[in-house]
């Protein structure tokens, strides 16, 4: 029996399935390829140019998913685009609500193929947690994502269509004239910052490693932080990976937004029972790769992941292990302890209130920041670790209703 982790998963390179009408999805695509494909479909590389600044602007700034809205583009113009392109979004198959305010929805691929990305409020911030892959290959044991299958890999239009869609539910494109955004950039290159905005920060820590599919994970963040684009500033998204050490530092050379790492453990024995990726990129290798990290200092720490798992990695010895890691390593670190959160089938159990406090205040004491993340979404298996595609749980049928209530809501 292989190993989990013990070969890297690098899906064969495919292009897109054609869509059926013969016309281009320009989402997830940059500003060079788009002026590429209008020069190809007959204009000028002039035209090409200006018009692909423009589609651009409208597609990743504005929102906008008809070439009709477009108005700064000639009227007689707009047609010649609606009959070659079009701007997609992921398909909805389900969207649900937590009693907490969080938000979930279940995504659909055009070529049939499942996945989830999650939204959290809170009072000074909006999360929205993205997916990378349909389904995962890393088998983490206390995740319920890592019991899916690796289908694929999803698209730069496939990841920055979850953001998309997230602005598109919260309402928040920018509004009115499109005069003087231009000049409205700040050090990272984002541009548009509403005051209020409910979508302040990205987590790639969805479905999926992020850096077993990094080219398209670079592509589609590139777009996200374009001061043309979405315009959401580096600093406000965060890249979680298990520990696939050799393209961490090219992460932080060709990404550069905040790093996070599922450490879950401190000592060989039970990292490579829980991750077992650790079993091919040992820990000390990957604390060496954390020191290295482009970027990372006191003002941008990385962040390790810990979940709390009763009588497997929760004692005062753990803590203490913890902080020496840290310490040994000269790392600019906090520590995220988050509580176990249980699906059907699982192996471990979640541990005490009074051990979570006892091992957070273990690791406070020796001068690094240890909050204990509250669960958001249990309700609707939202929360950390418990992404699996709910349509494994309904059947046809009942997706098919839920469909049409959500049809005839809408009206």
């Amino acid at each position: 029996m292989p190993i989990p982790g013990q070969i890297d998963p690098v899906p064969t390179p495919r292009d897109i399935t054609p869509r059926a009408d013969g016309r281009v999805d320009l989402l997830g695509l940059p500003r060079l390829r788009i002026a590429e494909l209008f020069a190809a479909a007959g204009l000028d590389a002039k035209a090409a140019k200006l018009r692909a600044k423009q589609v651009f602007h409208w597609l990743y700034h504005r929102g906008v998913t008809d070439f009709d809205a477009m108005t700064d583009i000639a009227k007689t113009m707009r047609p010649w685009l609606a009959e070659r392109f079009v701007i997609g979004r992921p398909e909805i198959v389900l969207a649900q609500h937590s009693t907490d305010g969080t938000r979930k929805w279940l995504l659909k691929t055009d070529d049939g193929h499942e996945y989830e990305m999650v939204f959290i409020p809170d009072a000074d911030r909006g999360t929205l947690c993205v997916s990378s892959q349909v389904g995962c290959t890393l088998n983490c044991r206390f995740c319920h994502t890592g019991t899916m299958r690796l289908v694929r890999n999803l698209t730069p239009g496939e990841i920055v269509g979850q953001v998309m869609l997230a602005r598109d539910a919260l309402g928040e494109w920018p509004k009115g004239s499109m005069a003087g955004l231009d000049e409205v950039e700040d050090e990272d290159g984002g541009g548009y910052t509403p005051d209020g905005r409910l979508l302040t920060n990205i987590v790639m820590m969805g479905m999926g490693e992020p850096l077993y599919n990094f080219d398209n994970v670079r592509d589609a963040l590139k777009l996200v932080m374009d001061g043309d684009g979405l315009a959401l500033s580096k600093r406000r998204i965060t890249l979680s990976t298990s520990g696939v050490v050799p393209m961490m530092a090219r992460c932080g050379a060709e990404i550069g937004v905040n790093l996070a790492v599922s450490l879950h453990a401190t000592n060989k024995a039970v990292r490579d029972e829980i991750v077992p990726i650790n079993r091919k990129y040992g820990l000390e290798e990957l604390l060496a790769a954390c020191a290295d990290y482009p970027g990372a200092s006191n003002a941008r720490r990385i962040t390790f992941e810990y979940v709390m798992l009763k009588d497997k990695n929760d004692s005062d010895a753990d803590a203490r292990e913890l902080v020496r890691l840290i310490k040994q390593y000269r790392l600019p670190a906090k520590v995220n302890l988050i509580p176990f959160n249980p699906w059907p089938g699982a192996i471990y159990e979640c541990s005490t209130p009074e051990r979570v406090r006892r091992f957070s205040d273990i690791v406070f004491e020796a001068g690094i920041s240890a909050p204990v993340r509250t669960p958001r979404g249990r309700d609707i298996d939202a929360a950390c670790g418990q992404l699996k595609t709910a349509a494994q749980k309904m059947s046809r049928a009942e997706l098919d209703r839920l469909a049409d209530e959500k049809q005839a809501a809408l009206g």
